[in-house]
């Protein structure tokens, strides 16, 4: 969810969208093919998810993908079944407040969803944040359960945030802000407690996020952005050097990510009525995997060699354009009395 910008700003940027849209309109249509086989991808088909802003691959329910909508929709969480993109559970939340700006949602090693109310698109006006929690549910079909609410303050002061991600082996739970000029990641305490406020820290500097997800086995940290996409070791509790690109579709308003149960593959998610999940498959995972996929992962991966010319001059254009939005925000604040 975005705030309008000043009318200045505004008109730039609509100048850059028609730009951007003129010029994607040119890229080779049998090279994004290339990259997107329908046999690993699947569309979701609820229109009641119109701005899929998280994903979490089931482990208990295969081929299963939870998801929510960005705002304005309530405490709703959708399954999404990968075979057909149809929706085959909606969980209605309680004992919590009124969702504000729900933007990630993550499966912990104890078997529960971690959902984050973690966007503040006025960038720090809110002083405190929400997690929820609850188990995720052995039968699928429309439910309603009680969930855990929990208080987050960041230890530097409030912010923007989009990912939210559960170390799959230490169940610790991390948060990754969304700013184009001082991104970092955010560690919670061990154990999250419904009693009092759950301080998070900074441990790390990010890029710009939008989602984030961790391997199965917890050795890697991917996060996502609008135009690309790196993948982490991890260490010790941190993510360790630059991190790796990974081959991330373009997809506009990109919003998520998760890896598959047996982590062979990245399904990368976006915002829209209709949107696709797309699937890439992970690098060095071996042809195996990708042959042979274990319960979540959509039948029929792709190949561990795709081409990327699409979405590399995609990317590049897309990047030009946020550059002179940003610009135009900038000067309009240097002119203001």
């Amino acid at each position: 969810m975005r705030l309008p910008m000043p009318s200045a700003a505004a008109s730039a940027a609509v100048a850059v969208t028609a730009s951007v849209a003129a010029a994607l309109a040119v890229l080779p249509g049998p090279a994004l093919a290339a990259e997107t086989p329908a046999s690993s991808s699947f569309t979701i088909a609820d229109p009641r998810i119109k701005e899929s802003s998280g994903l979490a691959a089931s482990r208990i329910h295969p081929g299963v993908y939870w998801t929510h909508n960005d705002s304005d929709d309530g405490p709703y969480i959708y399954a999404v079944d990968s075979a057909s993109g149809k929706t085959v559970a909606r969980v209605t939340l309680t004992g919590i407040g009124k969702p504000r700006d729900v933007e990630a949602i993550s499966l912990g090693p104890d078997g529960q969803l971690y959902v984050g109310d973690i966007g503040d698109n006025r960038n720090g006006t809110w002083d405190h944040v929400w997690i929820y929690r609850f188990p995720e549910p052995k039968q699928l079909g429309d439910v309603t359960v009680e969930a855990a609410q929990f208080t987050v303050k960041y230890a530097d002061g409030a912010r923007n945030a989009e990912a939210l991600m559960v170390h799959p082996v230490t169940g610790r739970v991390y948060i990754a802000s969304k700013d184009e000029n001082k991104g970092g990641l955010y560690e919670g305490p061990a154990e999250l407690t419904a009693g009092g406020t759950n301080v998070f820290r900074r441990v790390a500097a990010v890029p710009w996020v939008t989602d984030g997800a961790f391997s199965p086995d917890g050795t890697r940290l991917t996060l996502r952005g609008y135009f690309t996409a790196r993948t982490y070791p991890w260490k010790d509790g941190l993510p360790v050097g630059e991190g790796e690109r990974v081959d991330a579709p373009w997809q506009g308003q990109a919003e998520s990510v998760t890896y598959t149960p047996d982590g062979s593959t990245l399904m990368f998610g976006a915002e829209g009525e209709g949107s696709r999940v797309i699937a890439v498959p992970v690098a060095g995972a071996g042809a195996s995997a990708s042959a042979s996929p274990q319960p979540g992962a959509p039948a029929g991966a792709a190949p561990a060699s795709q081409p990327t010319g699409s979405f590399g001059k995609g990317a590049l254009v897309l990047a030009g354009g946020l550059i002179l939005v940003l610009a135009a925000k900038r000067l309009l604040r240097r002119r203001r009395p």
